[in-house]
């Protein structure tokens, strides 16, 4: 069961909500520790001072602001939870939007609302006025000695919330969708809405999985039991040369349009060869030591 990690109110009008916010995800990763060459042995890192030039217990340290080079303002625990906002306790739904006019690039993390006894049956009528209108609803919460913006709208048979990056944390690239002034054909667009249409699916999260965590997990084991590891090769990439070729011949082929597309340039590129090497990875078993 996942812990909680918010522990408060949704209101909206004159209404409350008492819920738990749950983590909806995390990541799993392999972690590696960092070990001494020499012997082998797991490097312990202890937290000193540079200055009395001794380790330091953990009820040694505070927090410190630095507003000038090596210039500091110490703030301690229980003066940060004097100034904590009002949404440490409750989010108030500040309004409400249409999610499709939401950009995923200000999604940060996801959580599953729980409502407590008390608050289910306002949290049903939220969760089906908001999923019969198709709006999302703004809000402001604190947790974690920050405050987040957060959308929450219907997933599923609950209410999830989305902690949001502000506006001024999205970063701006110069060079992004500077596309507009390339050409493209009725027919490259008609031949890609087929391509698209060839391999389009209902999204099932379940079918996609690590692969690089997967290879990883093999060469561990595979270096516990003694065995020799061989690389796997590298795809042989190329780029399109004549993208109405690529398209049709990745329609032909109905690969995914990427190794599709490479394939094609290859095949062009290489026209004086009998037949083309295909562009797809090849997996090599590991090799034992002889």
């Amino acid at each position: 069961m996942a812990s909680t990690v918010w522990k408060g109110y949704i209101t909206f009008g004159l209404i409350s909500v008492p819920i738990r916010l749950h983590a909806a995800a995390r990541t799993e990763r392999i972690s590696f520790n960092q070990l001494h060459k020499t012997c082998g042995s797991r490097i312990r890192q202890p937290q000193t001072c540079p200055t009395c030039n001794r380790a330091v217990e953990r009820s040694e340290i505070t927090k410190g602001y630095e507003y000038e080079k090596d210039r500091y303002v110490l703030v301690e625990e229980a003066e940060i939870d004097k100034v904590a906002p009002a949404s440490s306790q409750s989010m108030e739904i500040l309004e409400f939007v249409k999610l499709s006019d939401v950009s995923p690039l200000y999604f940060d993390t996801s959580y599953f609302t729980v409502p407590e006894p008390p608050g289910r049956k306002a949290y049903q009528l939220l969760f089906e006025t908001m999923r019969q209108t198709g709006y999302a609803a703004v809000a402001q919460l604190a947790m974690h000695q920050r405050e987040f913006l957060a959308l929450i709208h219907p997933v599923g048979n609950g209410l999830t919330l989305h902690t949001m990056y502000y506006a001024d944390e999205v970063r701006q690239v110069t060079d992004y969708g500077q596309t507009t002034d390339v050409e493209i054909k009725p027919q490259e667009v008609q031949l890609a809405r087929q391509l698209i249409e060839s391999l389009a699916a209902p999204f099932d999260a379940a079918k996609y999985h690590d692969d690089f965590q997967r290879r990883v997990r093999e060469l561990i084991e595979a270096k516990k039991q003694g065995q020799e590891i061989v690389a796997t090769e590298a795809p042989r990439l190329a780029p399109v040369i004549d993208l109405m070729e690529a398209l049709q011949k990745s329609l032909a082929s109905k690969k995914p349009p990427l190794r599709a597309a490479q394939a094609s340039a290859a095949e062009s590129a290489d026209a004086g060869e009998a037949e083309a090497e295909e562009a797809v990875p090849s997996r090599k078993r590991v090799a034992r030591k002889a």
